[in-house]
């Protein structure tokens, strides 16, 4: 147990720090999340795609927030704010769009790219007047989406060609300059670097994207000499691409870029985040900048050698308060390494800031009155990290003994360590982590049970979360709608979903999951260590916000979290249900996972909580099972090197949570958005029944790693991209689904969409469900 030291042991220490501190540091910092406290961006952006407010309106309620932002920093302490950060759907896209690279098919003029255009990029579109914006009405599609490094947030794939041009083609980033500037605000335009964008972009033919680089780093020319007239003092451009493994081409890019970015604009700052650089760090330190920024939590490996070789004359930039995770500072760890860095570079030379931007952060604590005191003051969210910064950049000793009584109370708190499940898991064999029969046999088993048709229909498990749906849930989380009266109307709503893929012959439908509010809060609720917010938002796409799960103790399940759901939608149907779980990886990734011990024991926790519950329905007679696992890739780490003991434990956690279950019971698993080809012997090692993945965006390119790999089991190659809102007739899906069965064996062939349908509506669902059954009893003739 740490002791809690008192007021005078931390005023002693602390008079001993601030002989060596005795200045304030220069604070800055690198983003602001965008959403709004109560989510106006998102409201005020699908209120303008329903057409229920103008486009001016929703460019105020951008101002609006800006502002609001800005001022926030400001109050706060920061001395060096940001601007740009602000988008209305995605950074990476607004890029795009500065430099005018907008995908030929949205046909644009090559004049200003304006906001609806913009849209289309991410969302595609269709003829104008066309209710679901089908392809066979003129639409397209939109660009591809994938998360960013190892976050849970998804950015839009820019597309490079060989006859790609560049070209300055907006003016945002200079337009919100001038606002910032007009309300009194030290403003630092953000973007994101040459190198970074180039390496993040998709080449749509057989080239280098590289090659790219002049012409790109031209119209960064022009924008910084535009900046710098209208009296930029400093910009940061972010290269996260350096934790990368990076190839000798990538490097000199880096070279050349800087080397003519530095001579052109103003003083410039390279920001890197997300992880140590290792090899590429010499690289780092030569740019020839005014100031590097440096990820001090998570590259904390390489603070040594970045103090020993820190260039003269450069500023050094520390992000020592974690942008990415919840958990208060510990402030003498950060005193600890401030002091090593200012020994090195100085006090003049030395700023303070986050990690990285907060935008991977919720916004305020103040809207969580609701979180238990003692458990609240161990949180940071983005304002509280501001707080941080400042603090940190001249601290007190009143400041150091609370901090110091915080981590204390959660160090000690008996609310984190439970040993019933520590005990269990030490006891896990290696029998827990297999099935008892291999694949070919337990399919015999399995097709002998479910009697499926060639070319077997199902979706991704989630049904449309009408307002109506989210109102009742709303009403019975207040007590205003009694239990009784809020199980019927799920139940009615299940009916319902049954009823209607019954209707158009789904093969192996789904409940719907109209219980659920996330696919992670809703088992966090339910599991023993979770916490939860109110207005714990953060965006994970576009409008797509998401409130993860504070993970903050030892993991267990309770009681049974879906059995009761699934177990009443087979008795609607005589068709297998398939039930729906959420796999412990992704449970991991999309929440704030505490930080006391490694995140594989933490995995391995909610495998055994899941487990159970797999058991129970496989008990309840549902014979077959989804474990979604799509954030198993996201979780990589960002080199190479460290993949193996990653993927080991992965693996080994979605094995474990689903290895408990007789031979002829169905283990389906789900992953979207991902490039599988350098981890498909991973995949493989799931041992997953069927397989369903993300690939009408990419056009079944993304199925080429599972043929190369000759994949042994069961595969659904989606038909039908749901985060766009179109409506893809017969014949595309058809032919999506002929590419497919020319390289998978079509006895391994199901059809799905790309995802859950959750996001989407009843009125495009209904046509698009029928258009994939209908296109799937094609293939059957």
């Amino acid at each position: 147990m740490m002791k809690l030291k008192t007021t005078h042991d931390a005023n002693d220490d602390f008079s001993k720090k601030a002989d060596k501190m005795d200045g304030k540091l220069f604070t800055h910092n690198l983003g602001y999340p965008r959403i709004g406290e109560q989510r106006e961006l998102k409201k005020a952006t699908e209120a303008y795609w329903n057409g229920k407010i103008s486009r001016a309106e929703l460019e105020t309620t951008g101002r609006t927030l800006r502002a609001a932002h800005w001022a926030k920093q400001k109050a706060a302490g920061i001395d060096l704010i940001p601007c740009n950060d602000f988008s209305f759907y995605d950074q990476v896209l607004g890029l795009t769009c500065l430099v005018g690279n907008v995908p030929p098919r949205f046909e644009w003029d090559c004049e200003m790219v304006d906001l609806d255009t913009y849209f289309q990029i991410a969302r595609g579109t269709g003829r104008p007047g066309c209710e679901h914006g089908c392809s066979t009405h003129g639409g397209t599609f939109a660009s591809e989406m994938t998360k960013w490094f190892d976050t849970n947030y998804h950015y839009i794939v820019p597309e490079l060609r060989l006859d790609t041009k560049f070209r300055l083609s907006s003016t945002k980033i200079f337009d919100e300059l001038e606002e910032a500037q007009s309300l009194g605000i030290n403003a630092k335009p953000v973007l994101i670097g040459p190198v970074t964008y180039l390496t993040l972009g998709k080449a749509q033919e057989d080239f280098d994207p590289h090659t790219l680089l002049d012409p790109l780093v031209a119209v960064y020319e022009e924008i910084l000499r535009r900046l710098k007239v209208l009296g930029v003092e400093w910009v940061q451009l972010d290269e996260p691409v350096l934790a990368f493994d990076l190839s000798d081409r990538q490097l000199n890019a880096l070279k050349t870029a800087y080397a003519r970015l530095a001579k052109v604009g103003p003083k410039m700052m390279v920001a890197t985040y997300f992880g140590p650089l290792r090899e590429n760090l010499p690289h780092f330190l030569e740019l020839p900048v005014a100031a590097l920024h440096y990820d001090a939590v998570r590259g904390a490996e390489d603070l040594d050698r970045l103090f020993t070789r820190f260039p003269e004359h450069k500023i050094l930039s520390l992000g020592v308060v974690d942008g990415r995770n919840i958990w208060k500072n510990d402030f003498d760890s950060s005193l600890a390494v401030l002091d090593r860095a200012r020994k090195a570079v100085g006090e003049e030379r030395l700023w303070i800031a986050p990690s990285c931007s907060l935008q991977h952060s919720p916004i305020t604590l103040k809207n969580e009155p609701g979180l238990d005191p003692e458990f609240r003051s161990w949180l940071a969210f983005a304002d509280e990290k501001l707080a941080e910064v400042v603090a940190l950049s001249a601290l007190t000793p009143e400041a150091l003994e609370e901090n110091r009584a915080a981590l204390a109370s959660r160090n000690q708190s008996p609310r984190i360590h439970d040993p019933k499940v520590k005990t269990r898991l030490a006891a896990v064999q290696n029998a827990d982590f297999e099935r008892s029969a291999p694949f070919a046999q337990r399919r015999k088993l399995q097709r002998e049970k479910l009697k499926l048709p060639s070319f077997p229909t199902t979706t991704i498990g989630s049904f449309p979360q009408t307002a109506e749906i989210r109102t009742a849930r709303a009403k019975w989380k207040r007590g205003e709608m009694q239990p009784a009266a809020y199980e019927a109307f799920i139940k009615g709503a299940i009916r319902e979903c049954v009823a209607f893929q019954d209707s158009i012959g789904i093969d192996l439908p789904v409940h719907g999951e109209f219980e659920r509010n996330d696919m992670v809060e809703y088992f966090g609720e339910q599991l023993s260590g979770f916490a939860f917010t109110k207005n714990g938002w953060v965006q994970s796409y576009g409008t797509r916000y998401v409130k993860p799960p504070i993970l903050f103790g030892d993991v267990s399940r309770p009681h049974p979290m879906t059995v009761h759901w699934s177990e009443f939608a087979q008795t609607l149907t005589e068709r297998p249900m398939k039930g729906m779980l959420t796999g412990p990886v992704t449970i991991l990734q999309w929440s704030f996972v505490r930080d006391d011990q490694p995140r594989s024991e933490t995995a391995w926790q909610i495998a055994l909580a899941i487990r159970d519950e797999v058991i129970d329905l496989e008990k309840a007679g549902i014979a077959a099972i989804q474990i979604d696992e799509p954030a198993l890739r996201e979780g990589l780490p960002l080199r190479h090197a460290d993949w193996e003991h990653y993927l080991d434990w992965a693996v080994k956690a979605f094995r474990l949570c689903a290895c408990g279950v007789c031979d002829d019971t169905q283990i389906h698993t789900h992953m979207c958005y991902s490039e599988f080809n350098d981890i498909i012997t991973a995949i493989a090692a799931l041992d997953a029944d069927v397989i369903t993945i993300e690939t009408s965006r990419s056009n079944m390119e993304l199925l080429d790693a599972f043929v190369d790999f000759a994949y042994p089991n069961e595969i659904g190659p989606g038909v039908w991209d749901i985060h766009s809102p179109r409506v893809p007739g017969v014949e595309e899906m058809e032919n999506l689904l002929r590419k497919a069965k020319a390289v998978i064996p079509p006895e391994n062939l199901w059809v799905n969409p790309d995802c859950g349908l959750k996001t989407r509506g009843w009125e495009e669902v209904k046509p698009a469900l029928r258009n994939m059954a209908q296109a799937a009893c094609n293939l059957r003739v």
